[in-house]
């Protein structure tokens, strides 16, 4: 297992329901802005919004990516997601199976003959 900070970033996003996350999951992986997305159905959100309590059921999205993709990948989440404020948390990932971060790592890398970051 690898330690300290291995260039990736594990993001949160919160969507209004499954066919949403995967929709944002999809374009993210195709344009390489991220590696893998998991869909998390079955979510209960409780917040304040506009000066009021809220519950709503959502899905939640996460996603794997390298550090220097998180400013995109939220600016993309933006610009896709229905809410006017979505959620885009990123979290370091200090450790993990040194294979499944280098998977990560290359498949967040530019495609061939394009500028990588």
């Amino acid at each position: 297992m690898t330690g300290d900070d291995t260039g990736v970033r594990l993001v949160l996003v919160t969507t209004p329901d499954r066919e949403t996350a995967e929709s944002l999951a999809r374009t993210l992986v195709e344009e390489r802005l991220a590696a893998c997305g998991n869909v998390v159905p079955g979510l209960r959100s409780i917040f304040r919004w506009e000066g009021e309590v809220q519950a709503e059921d959502e899905a939640l999205l996460l996603l794997k990516t390298r550090v220097e993709h998180v400013e995109r990948v939220g600016r993309r989440v933006a610009e896709l997601h229905p809410y006017d404020v979505p959620e885009v948390v990123a979290l370091p990932v200090c450790a993990g199976l040194g294979a499944y971060l280098d998977w990560v790592r290359f498949e967040t890398r530019a495609e061939p003959g394009v500028a990588d970051g």
